[in-house]
């Protein structure tokens, strides 16, 4: 069976890679690098290419990148299931157990995490795209360039959906390599992937594109169901490691982020896996700009009209969607941009923008490069006829406007984890204690100095980085409120909606 394996050292790996098949993601393409075009010759047709001008052109530009995760005191709950019985062996009997089902709470000192991944230099002044799990939970990263000088990294902006980060270290006059577009790369041409694979620096491995637009997400694997998925596929080696290093064309210049390897082994087998530039491009441009991902949403969900047409075959029906190639609208999203420009269920997409989409990996990379507010036009098939529509992307909220990471200072409020103290008198095992609260989204919606916050939108708060990242996630979602549940100091429980937004 194929593994899906995140192409850095075991103990850095998050998630990475693809998106799932609901309508997604990104940019404008014109605001984009236009590609560097550097005047090294292509091989003729049929003689040998020489790849070492390229490796000169790339291995200067490629870094090695460090990240450790600090050693933390974490709360885990464990199970005692005599705890209740003991403490009254009758509570069961008479409803008088005031037990909490056998959950108890323990502080445990995780070791400290050392785990490393490469990365490109894309401007002289020390801008550098890697993965996005190459620097997730990073307490410290440090960059290593290919001259052995060393550098404290900060993050300027990170993005699951697309498993790419930018980083920043204070340099001036570094080797930054040439971004090609990557629309213009051709199957079967050569490629080189550079990097750090499994311990070793510096490494360049040859291959060539296998395929593009190749999608990998599957809605079942958590890995890979939520992600970007318009891959180009190679099979120059790429394994532990390499995650965040180039893959670079003959004239040594950027094509792709290299990010993950299908195999039953963990190990490369020949297929690996790159970003392209074109969506590099765009997410780079946002995080820069915006701090995160703007995501144009088409508003549908859908595959491969192939992939609809041999699962009707094998129940038994005969279909004929007037093509074989093209993406089929299995779903319209409610008050999405497809549902306002009139698609339908059943509706077989073939162009955008006049472009020929003929899998859903190509409709997905083309998506992937435009942002809320952008117009596309889609010519599509119903019933065999051609018609095209004009659509305007939205967000995930469902509208056209710049989305923006709320911060926890919205809330304007202080916060300190409980104490040893807290936890023994209300018998709990973790929460925040609201320490001040000023003008803000906490004193809008009645939440008091001295409230212990356990869960919001039912995820367990133990630390003010756990209350930052879930005020992230709501701010970008269509439902911008924090439901609050908690105790007060005198064991009363309480219950708060906060919204995130004016109404």
């Amino acid at each position: 069976m194929k593994k899906i394996v995140n192409a850095a050292t075991p103990a850095v790996c998050a998630v990475a890679l693809t998106l799932s098949v609901v309508a997604f993601a990104n940019s404008n393409a014109a605001t984009a690098p236009a590609p560097i075009v550097t005047s090294a010759p292509a091989a003729p047709a049929g003689q040998p290419v020489d790849l070492t001008y390229a490796a000169e052109k790339a291995l200067p530009a490629v870094v090695y990148i460090k990240n450790t995760q600090n050693s933390k005191i974490e709360t885990v709950e464990y199970s005692d299931p005599f705890e209740d019985f003991f403490s009254d062996p009758f509570g069961g009997f008479f409803g008088r157990g005031q037990g909490n089902g056998g959950r108890r709470q323990r502080q445990v000192q995780t070791p400290k995490r050392v785990a490393a991944g490469s990365g490109v230099i894309i401007s002289a002044d020390g801008y550098i795209v890697t993965n996005n799990h190459v620097v997730d939970g990073a307490d410290e990263l440090m960059v290593t360039l290919n001259d052995n000088k060393e550098y404290s990294a900060r993050i300027i902006g990170a993005d699951a959906t697309t498993d790419l980060a930018l980083i920043k270290i204070d340099a001036k006059n570094l080797p930054a390599i040439v971004i090609a577009n990557s629309d213009n790369v051709k199957v079967g041409e050569w490629v080189l992937a550079v990097g750090n694979p499994l311990g070793l620096n510096n490494t360049v491995t040859a291959g060539i594109v296998s395929a593009k637009a190749r999608s990998m997400n599957d809605p079942r694997d958590k890995r890979t169901a939520n992600l970007v998925s318009s891959m180009i596929q190679t099979d120059a080696a790429i394994n532990q490691g390499n995650s965040g290093g180039a893959l670079v064309n003959t004239r040594g210049e950027l094509i792709g982020i290299n990010a993950m390897l299908a195999s039953p082994t963990g190990s490369n087998i020949g297929y690996g896996f790159a970003i392209p530039t074109s969506i590099m491009n765009k997410v780079v441009d946002d995080l820069k700009k915006y701090g995160n991902v703007q995501r144009g949403m088409i508003g549908i969900q859908g595959g491969d009209v192939k992939d609809y047409v041999d699962a009707q075959k094998e129940e038994g029906k005969d279909v004929d969607l007037g093509t074989m190639e093209g993406i089929y609208i299995g779903k319209v999203v409610e008050d999405g941009a497809a549902e306002d420009a009139g698609l339908k269920e059943g509706d077989v997409i073939t162009h955008i923008d006049g472009q020929k989409v003929t899998k859903f990996g190509e409709l997905t990379g083309i998506i992937a490069q435009k942002r809320p507010g952008d117009k596309i036009t889609v010519t599509y098939l119903r019933n065999k006829s051609k018609k095209t529509a004009t659509l305007t992307l939205k967000n995930e909220k469902g509208n056209t406007k710049v989305v923006k990471d709320a911060d926890i200072d919205v809330l304007g409020g202080q916060f300190r984890a409980v104490t040893d103290s807290q936890k023994e008198q209300l018998n709990i095992g973790y929460g925040l204690q609201v320490l001040k609260v000023s003008g803000g989204r906490l004193k809008e919606a009645g939440v008091p100095q001295g409230f212990i916050i356990q869960r919001v939108n039912d995820q367990s708060v133990k630390s003010i980085n756990d209350l930052q990242e879930i005020v992230k996630t709501a701010s970008k979602s269509k439902e911008p409120v924090l439901y609050i549940q908690g105790i007060y100091p005198t064991g009363k429980k309480g219950y708060f909606a906060v919204p995130l937004e004016d109404e």
